[in-house]
């Protein structure tokens, strides 16, 4: 998954039980990573955001309808919680960045115009009058810049400390949808970009100008009209982001289909090692799960252990399953006896819930007395058995016909502990003379056959739970090759049962293809996301195409590649131009073509740049940069200090030096920005918050795919007060908002805490009312998020506390005028209160944040 800077075992039996009876993790590999070829790499990043944004539950996964939450336990009543917002002057924490403004000026992207061969026609600028309509204030949009302008001298826009990049969500979509288009897209001949609402147009005859390449091509007659006007009518000429439907389907005569004639299947593999309680829990969440899923989804359902169990939907009163071998992989033979036998694997939910409720009441715990992490699973075999089960032939339950999927179908396994049997095994105990070489052996597998997954469309999503470890270096490939995540959960519950909800229902397409084209003075030196390089036979090229194009491994939502971009040169023009094109076949069988273009103005002023900067943008790009070199727990406290460099860099390149000291002021202009890398330094990412590698590994890989909005919550924890009546107030992720008569909800992305302060503990009436407010708002703040958190509640000075501390910056250290400007809700506490508050903190060596700065020969920036 990661490409290098220059890119460019017997036969199984089988037979019939009826009903079933009883018969993980170091160092995980670095997301899929991409670096086109020929380019060099800096070891840093990029730039921020400005404008508050209201409180959104949309952190992640948007599936069309909301999953409903697991029926148990059950919750509080949902209601909305309104949000006040933090006091003056403190910024609230925005959850998404101002999109890019279009300026409506014209301009040929050349000093001169080109000569026509057809005489003095004039090129027509086609105005992006509907860009404000198209991308309104506040919306999210797909592509998100750390600057929303470029400096135009070299060695000043490629301080890499700083840098420039842009955040891309190819799946995201956006409140008032793209414009959508059922006909070819127009492309350049030379470079393959697309015409945009940037082109300049020869109305006489329909010409149009690439602004990548400054092309001159035609368009059919298409583009003819009598005036710039008649132009708005094509919306790729007057918005931003549009969808092309293609016509020219792979498939001969195509008709897209409803959802219901094209679900793609879920198959859920589950291991059959688990002791009698975590079973129980399992259990409960199995059955929620097929009560959440919609009728017209086909599942499937495979158990493992040390051999591979395929239930059979055709038994109505009994769970009967086919059983393999567990030991070697599954032969052609046996799989052909399996898939074309007369057992159906696959079944619509509306015709088979009752079965699945069956099968799942049927499962019995683990008998033998042998320890958890020494029991023989085969899950290996177990994803192959379901990748063959998918791929088929299977017989639709109700009509009798074979369907094909669209979209990618996805295997979800619930796994309590490690592949320890049969392909891609490793050895019970670490303490194994041969363990190193298993393990590398397993890795190697495991990737390839989360490769072969991939290029049947199916993504596996792992879900572990328990206490056994996992050997997550291990299971890691086999996801990320997929598409698909690894996620650790404490046990088989409620977090558990709302990811494996979450897991099915979220929309996935495929074949996806992401072509990234720039001006000239533009280079892409590096992408970090679920993708990689895309070889040159399964797309399009064109004559002079330079654009750097990914082979996305799903198209999802939630997913977000990082691109860093340098100037290649002093820039002389006045705009430079993007275009992203992502290619994709949806879940309705549909091709779709989505290209978002978009032109940046560039300036010679430092000011003006560092304003536009979006510090939470910036803060995101950095951060996906530096956790991608982070790939063991000795790493991760080497960027720290990485990011110490960074701040002294950005200090003193763009900041100002003190009268008669050494010391720098920090740009004012990004105040936010080393904050946020605080944040990052000290929290679950790098520093020694989360007390297991494996769990930091998890961490890491799933962070370097995350959409912008689950990202910038896992760097910074957004901090929330419960007020009387049931609102909520914004205020900075400090210690000193742990005041003993409140609660305090705190978001760290794969984690909600809800803090209850001693004193409000102590009043039972008061102390139900604010901790079912503070559950409720922690749903609505993650009810679209995938992986789902998990909500954990606890009071002062319990021991859980700690989790809730150690993510707030040890503000109580600073003299009381900085906690003021910093936390100006202080100011309406009393003497005493303040008092209180202050006796409450325990002395420990942490820095605050303004101590950190000052470490580094830097003025702390002031507050917003």
């Amino acid at each position: 998954m990661a490409t290098p800077p220059q890119a460019s075992p017997g036969e199984p039996n089988t037979d019939k039980k009826s009903p079933m009876t009883p018969a993980p993790p170091t160092i995980s590999p670095g997301a899929p990573r991409f670096t086109p070829p020929n380019l060099q790499q800096d070891q840093i990043a990029s730039p921020s955001i400005k404008n508050p944004i209201m409180l959104s539950p949309e952190n992640g996964v948007k599936t069309g309808s909301p999953v409903p939450h697991l029926s148990t336990p059950p919750g509080p009543p949902v209601f909305t919680s309104p949000v006040r917002p933090a006091a003056v002057p403190f910024r609230t924490s925005p959850a998404t960045p101002q999109p890019v403004a279009f300026s409506s000026g014209s301009s040929l992207p050349t000093s001169s115009p080109p000569h026509f061969p057809n005489g003095s026609a004039e090129l027509q600028q086609q105005p992006p009058g509907a860009t404000e309509e198209s991308m309104p204030a506040g919306e999210s949009p797909c592509v998100l810049f750390s600057a929303h302008k470029l400096l135009k001298h070299k060695k000043l826009a490629n301080v890499p400390s700083l840098g420039f990049g842009v955040l891309v969500s190819p799946g995201r979509e956006t409140s008032t949808g793209p414009q959508v288009i059922h006909r070819d897209p127009h492309r350049c001949h030379n470079c393959g970009a697309y015409s945009n609402l940037y082109s300049n147009i020869l109305i006489g005859s329909g010409q149009w100008q690439c602004v990548i390449c400054q092309n001159l091509n035609g368009s059919e007659g298409e583009y003819i009209a009598s005036s710039k006007e008649e132009l708005r009518n094509f919306p790729e000429l007057s918005s931003p982001l549009v969808d092309f439907i293609q016509t020219g389907n792979k498939r001969p005569s195509f008709v897209p289909v409803t959802d219901s004639r094209t679900s793609a299947p879920v198959v859920l593999v589950i291991d059959e090692c688990l002791d009698d309680a975590h079973l129980q829990h399992l259990q409960s969440s199995l059955h929620a799960f097929v009560d959440s899923v919609p009728p017209a989804t086909r599942i499937g359902i495979i158990l493992y252990g040390s051999t591979v169990s395929v239930y059979d939907f055709t038994e109505e009163s009994i769970a009967s399953a086919d059983v393999i071998s567990g030991g070697t992989s599954p032969t052609q033979e046996t799989l052909k006896g399996l898939i074309y036998g007369t057992g159906i694997y696959l079944s619509p939910m509306h015709a088979s819930k009752q079965v699945a409720h069956l099968i799942f009441s049927s499962l019995r715990p683990y008998k033998l007395n042998v320890p958890e992490v020494s029991r023989d699973r085969c899950l290996g075999t177990a994803v192959e058995v379901a990748m063959a089960i998918i791929q088929g032939p299977s017989v639709d339950m109700s009509r009798g016909v074979v369907k094909r999927p669209g979209g990618n179908s996805r295997i979800i396994v619930c796994a309590g502990g490690p592949n320890t049997y049969g392909p891609g095994f490793v050895p019970h105990s670490y303490t194994h003379p041969n363990y190193p070489h298993r393990e590398k052996t397993a890795i190697k597998w495991m990737e390839q056959l989360g490769r072969e997954a991939h290029q049947h469309n199916i993504v596996v999503d792992i879900l572990c739970a328990g206490t056994c470890p996992v050997r997550v270096p291990v299971l890691q490939p086999l996801a990320n090759a997929s598409g698909g995540v690894l996620v650790l959960h404490d046990d088989f519950g409620e977090a558990f049962g709302v990811n494996l909800q979450r897991a099915s229902a979220r929309a996935a397409g495929s074949h996806g293809l992401l072509e990234i084209r720039c001006s000239d003075d533009i280079l892409v030196t590096q992408v970090v996301g679920p993708g990689e390089e895309a070889n040159i036979d399964t797309h399009e090229t064109f004559k002079n195409d330079m654009a750097v194009s990914i082979q996305m491994l799903s198209v999802e939502e939630t997913q977000c590649f990082s691109i860093s971009m340098q100037n290649k040169h002093d820039i002389k023009s006045d705009f430079v131009f993007f275009q992203f094109a992502i290619q994709y076949s949806n879940v309705y069988q549909a091709d779709i073509a989505r290209v978002i273009t978009i032109r940046l103005p560039t300036v010679d002023s430092v000011s003006a740049y560092l304003q536009s900067v979006q510090d939470e943008v910036a803060a995101v790009i950095i951060a996906k940069r530096t956790l991608l070199q982070a790939k063991s727990y000795s790493d991760a406290i080497d960027m720290q200090t990485t990011i110490d460099e960074r701040v002294k860099d950005i200090a003193s390149k763009f900041g100002s030096q003190v009268p008669k000291s050494k010391l720098y002021r920090f740009p004012k202009e990004i105040s936010l920005l080393p904050e946020l890398l605080f944040h990052l330094r000290r929290g679950p990412l790098l520093g020694s918050i989360v007390g297991h590698e494996d769990e930091r590994s998890v961490l890491r890989n799933l962070f370097l795919n995350a959409s912008f909005d689950l990202s910038l919550r896992m760097i910074a924890p957004r901090c929330l007060m419960h007020r009387e009546g049931g609102t909520f107030e914004e205020l900075p992720a400090y210690d000193l908002a742990m005041q003993s008569d409140t609660a305090v909800v705190l978001d760290h992305g794969t984690d909600v805490f809800i803090w209850l302060g001693a004193e409000l503990a102590a009043d039972e009436g008061r102390s139900a009312a604010a901790l079912a407010a503070c559950r409720t708002l922690a749903e609505e703040l993650s009810e679209l998020r995938f992986p789902a958190p998990r909500i954990l509640a606890f009071k002062e000075g319990s021991s859980q506390a700690r989790y809730f501390v150690s993510r707030l910056i040890p503000a109580h250290k600073d003299p009381p005028y900085e906690q003021e400007a910093r936390f100006p809700q202080l100011r309406t506490l009393t003497i005493e209160q303040r008092t209180k508050l202050k006796s409450s903190f325990i002395h420990f060596d942490d820095p605050s944040f303004c101590e950190w700065i000052r470490g580094l020969k830097a003025v702390p920036p002031e507050p917003i």
